[in-house]
């Protein structure tokens, strides 16, 4: 096994507002060596970096909205998002939550703060995912995951390092919550200071270690701040990362979906002529009807 290192160590762009909810940073895509196919399966990565929301009578979020051919993932980290979509898919998010949406062949969707966090407000902290979709599946039906923290499975390490929630794929002998269409591994590693944790993927599967908390060193060397993003590099299997501090860290690996990308704001398809299909099919109400 050869080891893989570390490529680049993205710092967090300016933030911007996705509505009026969600304060994030976007670390994919943003520059030639964080593109969608780079990336691939992951088409997107904002990060609401830790944010303190006043009180609010009327909850703040991002309104209705469509999504075709890929899917959504939500995990949050501090605070509480309400969210409904037009296949009847609903909920709750709470901290340590994760919402696993599949928009597939369409859907509508809307998410906000959840009424009553939204009336004391507080500390908001969240991260948005979009995987990608193969070809074959892009058409399915939608499909909605809601995962309680309380049912993540929890892979502990040893000498009190800490331990591994496995949301997706595999840690170790400890199977992921969710189901995938093509091998995705999503973990929190939740580390004590000195602590350390060992990872192994395919050589050309696409990783990135998203740091929330405290700082992190990896394989000895490239140290990783606080709301700072490492790419790492199709090079090797291995790696290892220590707990400068108590940390926290989102760790994210897929196997490559190797076909063509075609994005347009809030679809993502193979072809041109496919994306003109999902803006006509949103245009005449093929996705449903969701209410404002």
């Amino acid at each position: 096994m050869t080891t893989k290192t570390v490529e680049l160590i993205a710092s967090p762009r300016a933030p911007h507002f996705v509505g009026d909810g969600f304060r994030v940073h976007n670390f994919i895509p943003s520059g030639f060596r964080l593109d969608m196919q780079r990336m691939s399966p992951f088409l997107m990565l904002d990060y609401n970096s830790t944010y303190t929301f006043p009180p609010s009578d009327k909850p703040k979020g991002v309104g209705v909205h469509p999504h075709k051919g890929f899917e959504t993932v939500t995990i949050a980290y501090k605070g509480r998002v309400a969210h409904h979509d037009s296949s009847g898919g609903g909920g709750v998010i709470g901290e340590g939550d994760i919402q696993w949406m599949t928009a597939a062949k369409g859907v509508l969707h809307k998410e906000y703060h959840e009424e009553e966090w939204s009336k004391t407000g507080g500390d908001f902290q969240m991260v948005q995912l979009w995987v990608n979709l193969p070809a074959k599946d892009k058409k399915s039906d939608p499909k909605y995951q809601a995962i309680k923290h309380k049912d993540v499975p929890v892979y502990q390490l040893p000498e009190g390092a800490g331990n591994i929630e496995v949301i997706a794929g595999k840690y170790k002998d400890t199977k992921g919550a969710a189901s995938t269409f093509t091998p995705v591994h999503m973990f929190n590693a939740r580390l004590t200071k000195g602590g350390t944790a060992d990872f192994q993927f395919p050589k050309n599967y696409n990783t990135v270690l998203l740091v929330l908390e405290g700082s992190i060193v990896v394989n000895e060397k490239e140290k990783t701040l606080t709301n700072h993003l490492a790419l790492m590099a199709n090079d090797g299997e291995n790696f290892k990362i220590e707990a400068s501090e108590d940390a926290l860290v989102l760790v994210l690996s897929g196997e490559p979906i190797n076909e063509p990308i075609a994005a347009q704001g809030p679809f993502v398809m193979n072809t041109r002529a496919e994306l003109i299909e999902a803006f006509n099919d949103y245009n005449i109400g093929k996705f449903g009807y969701l209410e404002d």
